[in-house]
């Protein structure tokens, strides 16, 4: 039997009732109701916590601001003024004055691969406009990092962020910083620079064999440079990396988590990723287990069959699969990225692959989800690829409805009005993501002109189709989801070029990162916006969103994250 769905019928009943409610209590208003049936006003649960003297964006259908808001365990149980609140307060109620200061909802990201970035503690160079200063973040990590110990950047970067030298890092430049451990630095998926440590410990010589789709890179002598090229040579290198014992792992994934929260982040679906395991996931899982995680997983099953043996091993599966069997904190959702390894599309590349063998492929697992009713995600940027995709779902949906599955596209880079139609007539949600703050001029020089409206914001936004804005890190752009959102609104990349012209407004942006992700993640009843019967997840700013310069808002920080109505990031007071 199909797995049971959100039914928009039960949905819709409910919403005709409850206004036929309304109607009828509006016209009764006139007769008076017995003092027994009288609202008590101390009904509402003494809170545990209020926030009053701020400006608190709703983020709600009416998109108000409110001054103050109360939280009675994990939920938001009333907003208002900050005289309103404060006379809800008990004697152990904490008060937070914010001092004026902005709240806005946590911010959702609705696709990113945050789960396998905690197999190792990375340097990170997101955000980095000068490559002295990545050489100097570099070198502090190897005084704090014992000797034989990895060093990893595993992508969020390109060399055109840099404004100061674009010049791609040298095994040199790494020996001289840190002789005595091993370094990668992966720039985006496109390569990685090792020094002369990593390529000892990874047992790359000048005798080993180019991986698939990736090249070892020599000099005219026939030594290696430390620089390995291509996708394929990426991942070739990093499933050469060592990775933790358990105890290490999760402390990498505490650590990670912090540092999300220091960013704003408060939950993301997750989309798996190259080598994932049980393994990635159980430190996730057993801080959830403990009540210890401090953001919201949502997570996709990814499987990534290159051939159509594989093919038949994952439609086996797909009827053992069982989402949403977990909590608000982590759960699975259905099943995503990559559907079929020969037909997966690239940002850097023009050039698909469109066999009908191929395609048929895709369409068997796509076909076997809709027969389940699981959700599905499937990677796709191109705009030929695209009326492929949609092409094969229209086939599926004639025979097995998946409209109320809400099934989604990510990227779609490309994607055209005719094309954001069909989708909507599919049920389908568009997941948008910023990877040309670090791709950007990358993405011009293959690309072109039609770079520029790479991906099209406005184009999506003024379509109607429900869409959510977020990042695809860790590669391939960077995590700070403030980036995000600066990117959306001036479409200028980290360094400052200028390399998108589909932009929106500063509230459409914020909209697409908390409510509407919020709807992408199955849980539009608990998250994205302050409200009360919500969680309480909110950020508080040290500027305010609305306000601040255009180009300040990648600079934005909060100095507070509340998650589920508990603390989990105050920022140190100067």
């Amino acid at each position: 039997m199909p797995i049971a769905r959100p039914d928009t019928s039960v949905i819709r009943r409910a919403f005709f009732r409850t206004t036929a409610l309304a109607a009828l209590l509006s016209m009764a208003a006139v007769v008076p109701l017995p003092a027994s049936a009288q609202p008590k006003p101390d009904a509402r649960p003494v809170p545990d916590t209020i926030l009053v003297n701020g400006r608190i964006a709703t983020v709600d259908d009416q998109f108000r601001f409110v001054q103050a808001l109360a939280v009675s365990g994990r939920r938001i149980t009333a907003t208002g003024t900050s005289a309103d609140i404060r006379r809800m307060a008990g004697p152990s109620t904490r008060v937070i004055d914010l001092q004026g200061k902005t709240v806005i909802p946590g911010l959702i990201d609705n696709h990113s691969h945050w789960i396998r970035a905690a197999e190792h503690d990375e340097l990170r160079f997101d955000g980095i406009t000068s490559r002295k200063q990545a050489l100097k973040l570099l070198a502090d990590r190897v005084r704090t990092t014992p000797a034989g110990e990895w060093i990893v950047v595993l992508g969020g970067w390109s060399e055109q962020q840099f404004t100061d030298d674009e010049r791609s890092f040298t095994r040199a430049e790494l020996d001289a910083i840190a002789p005595n451990h091993p370094v990668v630095l992966q720039a985006i998926y496109l390569h990685s620079t090792l020094n002369t440590a990593a390529l000892r410990a990874a047992k790359i010589d000048a005798t080993t064999a180019n991986p698939p789709g990736g090249t070892i890179e020599k000099d005219a002598d026939g030594q290696i440079t430390g620089m390995v090229r291509g996708a394929g040579g990426v991942a070739f290198v990093a499933a050469r990396i060592p990775l933790k014992d358990r105890d290490a792992w999760l402390a990498n994934t505490r650590k990670l988590v912090r540092e999300l929260s220091s960013m704003g982040l408060t939950g993301w679906m997750d989309a798996g990723g190259r080598g994932m395991t049980a393994r990635h996931y159980e430190p996730y899982a057993e801080l959830a287990r403990r009540d210890e995680l401090d953001v919201r997983v949502f997570w996709t099953t990814i499987r990534q069959p290159a051939t159509p043996e594989q093919v038949d091993k994952v439609v086996a599966e797909i009827p053992t699969l069982r989402p949403f069997q977990g909590n608000d904190y982590f759960d699975n959702v259905g099943f995503g990225e990559s559907m079929y390894g020969p037909v997966t599309t690239q940002l850097l590349r023009k050039e698909n692959t469109r066999r009908p063998e191929d395609i048929a492929q895709m369409a068997r697992i796509a076909r076997a989800l809709a027969e389940r009713g699981i959700y599905l995600n499937a990677h796709v940027e191109m705009e030929d690829m695209i009326d492929v995709f949609l092409g094969e779902f229209e086939k599926i949906h004639a025979q097995s409805p998946i409209k109320g599955f809400r099934w989604s596209f990510s990227h779609l880079d490309q994607v055209t009005p005719a094309q954001l139609d069909r989708m909507k007539r599919l049920g389908m949600t568009a997941q948008i993501h910023s990877r040309p703050l670090i791709q950007g001029v990358l993405m011009h020089r293959v690309h072109g002109d039609r770079a520029w409206d790479m991906p099209p914001f406005r184009r999506i936004q003024d379509s109607g189709i429900r869409w959510g804005l977020g990042s695809d890190a860790t590669a391939v752009t960077t995590s700070n989801p403030f980036y995000t959102l600066g990117f959306a609104v001036t479409g200028k990349m980290v360094g400052g070029h200028a390399v998108n012209r589909q932009t929106i407004s500063r509230e459409e942006a914020l909209i697409a990162h908390t409510r509407n992700n919020a709807y992408i993640v199955f849980q539009e009843s608990n998250l994205g916006s302050l409200v009360p019967g919500k969680y309480a997840d909110l950020l508080v700013l040290d500027r305010d969103y609305f306000r601040v310069a255009a180009d300040d808002i990648k600079d934005l920080k909060p100095v507070m994250t509340m998650v589920g109505g508990r603390v989990v990031y105050e920022a140190a007071r100067q």
